[in-house]
């Protein structure tokens, strides 16, 4: 009966039976997901017990890169080229408009606030996403579509603690010291365009720098990095383990996941900023 329903419903509304269609789906594939990020979280502790060495292949894998790529540093350098990019962005762009309003000896200030509080963990969570997580979503589905992936769970191991939970814990190990470097350089960065490109004098810059800088920022902004760090990885994972449709398929997983990680990650950054900073900003500006 409730069958005879549903088709008289699709043949007099197809548009509504349509759309009705979609959000179920949408809606079991939200659930699924959900049991998927659940499932992967508990399983760390195993990956990390049973599957040592392949943790460690991994974080070397995420960190230096492998063939080619690790000639020249893997996602060392490119997080480093990313962040050193953006802050001396952000060094020009405040000299300028500071020097435009009379207070260019501010330029530190853009520095120690900006740079922490919002620019870096971005840049770092974006290019993480861009690098190591649609890698790792090329290569799952790479095994997937191979039958990799099934060819793991006949053999009595258990695929998402091989495969994602130990890139999980791998992601959340490598982007400590990565984050330490992506500071250093963004700290650095400005401070050479302020004072050698713009000639500024080092004592001036540093004053305003110190001032503005808070250690209390810097380490909310590793947090925020390590739980953005933590999606991104789930959220590659998933797309990755779940492909389907051969090499075009996998093509779409990537740019799938890609698109919801720079979204969630964006997020991240928003509640945590509200949640840090909304209702008290920890911000005298005094000159």
């Amino acid at each position: 009966m409730s069958g005879d329903v549903r088709t008289v419903v699709s043949a007099r509304f197809p548009r509504v039976a349509r759309s009705a269609r979609t959000w179920a789906g949408q809606w079991n594939r939200l659930g699924e997901q959900t049991a998927f990020y659940v499932q992967a979280l508990v399983s760390i502790r195993e990956a990390v017990v049973k599957y040592k060495a392949e943790t460690l292949r991994v974080v070397s894998e995420m960190s230096l890169g492998v063939g080619a790529l690790a000639l020249l540093g893997g996602e060392v350098v490119i997080l480093l080229v990313l962040t050193g990019s953006a802050a001396a962005t952000t060094g020009i762009f405040g000299y300028v408009q500071a020097s435009s309003l009379g207070v260019g000896a501010i330029t530190g200030f853009f520095s120690a606030y900006a740079n922490v509080r919002l620019q870096l963990p971005l840049v770092v969570a974006n290019g993480l996403a861009a690098t190591i997580g649609a890698g790792a979503t090329a290569q799952l589905g790479a095994m997937r579509i191979s039958e990799e992936i099934d060819a793991l769970e006949v053999m009595g191991i258990k695929s998402i603690s091989y495969l994602v939970s130990t890139r999980i814990m791998a992601g959340l190990v490598v982007i400590i010291p990565l984050y330490s470097l992506g500071l250093i350089m963004s700290f650095l960065s400005p401070q050479i365009i302020t004072t050698v490109v713009y000639g500024q004098a080092s004592g001036t810059y540093e004053h305003y720098f110190r001032t503005f800088l808070r250690p209390n920022d810097v380490f909310w902004s590793f947090v925020e990095v390590i739980i953005m760090a933590g999606v991104v990885m789930l959220t590659h994972c998933y797309y990755g383990y779940t492909a389907s449709g051969g090499p075009v398929g996998v093509g779409e997983a990537v740019g799938r996941s890609m698109r919801l990680s720079l979204v969630s990650v964006n997020v991240v950054v928003l509640l945590a900023e509200m949640a840090l900073y909304g209702v008290n900003p920890n911000f005298n500006f005094t000159v």
